[in-house]
């Protein structure tokens, strides 16, 4: 099958699997935008996921996509070293931002970070709500008070920053990986490849500022959803 056996079909195969993680974490964005102003809001959306079957499901889905990103990721690194050396990830093209460019040199190192940092928020929040449901396992919270986790997380500073790095991380990698996907799909005329690579970064800033915000507002505790009726201080 040409997906899997040629390089081309790697590449589609990974900006197809990447838009649709990029889809996704813009949805646990908004989701997370919630806890800042509503605890009992996040709650019932945690609830409303939950272990129910089609939450599993999307999960297990979600899964395979990550799986099959990051298994194809490092073949194409392989490939990239093996016939160009230290050149992996070059672009065919003179027009490159300095930080896009440092980012498409160091995919490998940005996406180990990332995988790093995704082990470390399955472990706070996965592990805690939807797997301690499924198997009954009793945490220090009900899985559905995901408010709980998330204030008891980020008020931990060592968690917060660890947080702040895989986001700084997450950042570079997307920040390449949004127009080099739409490039490999085919979108990549003079005009569009620019105007792609701006709306790019444009987004991508958008969707990590969104996650850094809930970081920070619930490490420094001045999320409006944490006072009660009063100012935070």
């Amino acid at each position: 099958m040409w997906l899997i056996n040629s390089s081309i079909g790697r590449k589609v195969v990974m900006s197809v699997t990447g838009i649709a993680l990029i889809l996704f974490l813009t949805f646990h964005c908004c989701m997370n935008i919630v806890a800042l102003f509503s605890e009992e809001g996040y709650n019932m959306i945690c609830e409303f996921l939950g272990a129910n079957w089609y939450a599993v499901v999307a999960t297990l889905g979600l899964a395979a996509l990550a799986v099959i990103h990051i298994v194809f990721a490092f073949i194409l690194t392989a490939q990239n070293r093996t016939a160009r050396g230290d050149n992996r990830y070059e672009v065919a093209t003179t027009v490159n931002a300095g930080k896009v460019e440092w980012a498409s040199k160091n995919m490998l190192v940005l996406g180990i970070i990332v995988l790093l940092g995704l082990l470390l928020h399955l472990f706070n929040f996965w592990y805690n709500m939807m797997f301690a449901e499924i198997f009954g396992i009793v945490g220090t919270h009900s899985p559905a008070d995901g408010f709980a986790y998330i204030k008891d997380t980020f008020s931990n500073p060592v968690f917060s920053i660890l947080y702040l790095i895989w986001l700084a991380a997450l950042w570079f990698h997307l920040s390449h990986g949004f127009w080099s996907a739409l490039q490999t799909l085919g979108w990549n005329g003079k005009t569009w490849f620019c105007r792609w690579k701006i709306i790019g970064i444009i987004y991508v800033s958008l969707l990590i500022l969104g996650f850094v915000i809930v970081v920070l507002a619930f490490w420094l505790g001045c999320a409006p959803s944490l006072c009660d009726g009063s100012c935070c201080a």
